[in-house]
C-alpha cells in the first residue's frame, strides 16, 4: 500500500496534510526519514511512525453500539442525529456504517463496521441470522400467539414471515416479552404484533447472531468488538 494512503486510511489527515508530514520529516519508515508519498508499505511487516508515534494499519473496524431512541440508523442525514454522529473522529474516519438497521424509535443492539462483506453475510436472509427482541406489548400476549409467530404470520402487505420464536415474559395489559427472528423486513416486530391485533410500544434488541449487548453499554456509547467476538461473527456467515 502507498505510504500516503495508509496514513490518509488511519485518519492522520488528507492526501495534502499527509504530504506536508513527509515534507518537514515527520514520518519514520522502519525508524528512517522518508519524504516519498508513493512508497510502497507492507503493512504485515514494515514499522510506520508519525511525529514518533506508531501507525497500525487497520482495514475494518467492528463496534456495538447501544442504541438509543430518537437516532437513526444511518451514516449522514440533514435533520436528525444519525449512530454515527455519536462515533469519535478516530473511528468515523473508517466509514463505518450500520450493519442493518432499527428505528428510529427502537434502542439496543447495533452492529457497525466498514466490512462489507461482513455485513452482506449477516443481512442475507439465506443465512438466517437470529435477531432477538425485548417488547411492550400493548394487549394480554397469549400461547396462541406463539404458535402463530412458530408458524409464520401474514404481514399487512401480504408477506409470510419466517417462523419466529416468541416467549411471553409477562401477559396482561402491557405484556413483556421476547421475539427471536431470523429476517428484518420494515418495522418487522411492530407489523407481526399488528398482524395479531397488538400494538408495540417500546422495542430494544438485545442480540445479533452470537453476540449479546453489552449491558455495560449506556444508551449512546459504544465499544469496539474483541477478536473473539469478531470470529464469532465470522463462523456464523462461514466467512
Amino acid at each position: 500500500m502507498r505510504l500516503d494512503k495508509l496514513l490518509s486510511n488511519m485518519g492522520i489527515g488528507s492526501r495534502k496534510e499527509v504530504r506536508q508530514y513527509l515534507r518537514n520529516g515527520a514520518v519514520r519508515l522502519n525508524d528512517e526519514i522518508v519524504k516519498k508519498p508513493n512508497i510502497h508499505v507492507n503493512t504485515d511487516a514494515d514499522i510506520v511512525t508519525v511525529l514518533g508515534e506508531p501507525i497500525v494499519y487497520r482495514e475494518y473496524i467492528y463496534l456495538m453500539m447501544n442504541k438509543p431512541q430518537g437516532v437513526l440508523s444511518a451514516t449522514e442525514d440533514t435533520r436528525d442525529r444519525t449512530v454515527v454522529d455519536l462515533l469519535s473522529a478516530d473511528h468515523r474516519h473508517f466509514k463505518p456504517f450500520p450493519v442493518g438497521r432499527l428505528d428510529k424509535d427502537t434502542e439496543g443492539f447495533l452492529l457497525l463496521s466498514n466490512d462489507g462483506k461482513l455485513a452482506h453475510n449477516l443481512l442475507s436472509p439465506k443465512k438466517e441470522v437470529p435477531k432477538t427482541y425485548y417488547a411492550h406489548v400493548m394487549g394480554i400476549v397469549t400461547e396462541m400467539d406463539t404458535e402463530s409467530f412458530k408458524n409464520g404470520v401474514m404481514l399487512d402487505d401480504g408477506y409470510m414471515t419466517k417462523p419466529g420464536i416468541l416467549r411471553i415474559l409477562k401477559s396482561g395489559e402491557v405484556s413483556e416479552i421476547e421475539l427471536t427472528i431470523t429476517e428484518g423486513k420494515f418495522h418487522q416486530v411492530k407489523r407481526m404484533f399488528e398482524s395479531v391485533g397488538k400494538k408495540v410500544i417500546y422495542l430494544k434488541r438485545l442480540s445479533m447472531g452470537p453476540l449479546q449487548l453489552d449491558e455495560t453499554l449506556s444508551l449512546g456509547t459504544y465499544r469496539e468488538l474483541t477478536e473473539e467476538e469478531v470470529q464469532l461473527l465470522r463462523q456464523t456467515t462461514n466467512l
